[in-house]
Order: structure tokens, then C-alpha cells, then sequence
């Protein structure tokens, strides 16, 4: 079953969304990260930001975590407010 960690951070504001994005553009995902998908979205009024990664199974979802826990928090979008784990119980694409 795949799994999916959702963060959500707080005081992001447009100029840092606007770092990460070229930051994420630019570079390949860490190899101990082994996420099958990422999703970033941002509320710039609010500063908020919600990052869902998508693991294909419980393993890579632990590698995945224990990285991104370890994290430097200057390597974040903003303060990390929560961090929940999710199965993933139904997923369309158009």
C-alpha cells in the first residue's frame, strides 16, 4: 500500500517559495528520499505551505522520514508545524 507524509509549515512567504521551487527545479531528488512523487502547495497570503510525498511502500517511507527528520531546518520551507502519515487509500490523475 502506498504511503503518503504530509507537512505543512508556516511563515513561508513568496520570496522562499520562489527559492525552493528553483532549488527543486534545479536538482535531483536525495537518493534517501526515495519518494514516488512529490507535491508542494502554497498559500502566500496565509505563508503557509503543504508538502505531500508519496512512498510506494512502508521501507522507503521510513528511509524517506528519517531523512527529512534530519533535515538542517534552514533546508525547509518554513517552521514545520506537523508532520502526519497517511495511507493512501484511493488516487486519480487525470
Amino acid at each position: 500500500m502506498a504511503l503518503a507524509r504530509v507537512v505543512t509549515f508556516d511563515g513561508v512567504d513568496a520570496q522562499r517559495m520562489a527559492q525552493m521551487q528553483s532549488e527543486m527545479e534545479s536538482g535531483d531528488q536525495p537518493d534517501d528520499v526515495p519518494a514516488t512523487e512529490i507535491v508542494v502547495l502554497h498559500d502566500a497570503e496565509a505563508e503557509q505551505a503543504l508538502v505531500i510525498l508519496f512512498f510506494g511502500n512502508e521501507d522507503d517511507y521510513r528511509r524517506g522520514d528519517e531523512a527529512l527528520n534530519a533535515m538542517p531546518a534552514g533546508d525547509t520551507p518554513g517552521r514545520r508545524a506537523s508532520v502526519t502519515r497517511y495511507d493512501v487509500a484511493e488516487r486519480m490523475t487525470a
